[in-house]
């Protein structure tokens, strides 16, 4: 499968992926007051950007024909 995440998106992704999965862990240990909801929503999105970053491969670039990486990489 070719690679569709590098760069600048890439780095974003593995940055703000752990994020918000710290912020959904601490949601739902009452450290913050983003409620139940707001804890899993968290959680899922930065699992989302987290294992997209590292595989560098993500399904929504590849339907919206998005390419953030170098041709040299692949």
């Amino acid at each position: 499968m070719n690679k569709n995440v590098g760069g600048i998106d890439r780095t974003a992704r593995l940055v703000v992926g752990p994020l918000l999965l710290l912020a959904g862990i601490a949601a739902f240990v009452g450290a913050l007051p983003l409620g139940t909801v707001g804890g899993v929503v968290a959680l899922v999105v930065g699992a989302v950007l987290t294992v997209t970053g590292a595989v560098q491969r993500c399904p929504l670039h590849t339907l919206l024909g998005i390419d953030t990486c170098p041709v040299d990489v692949r």
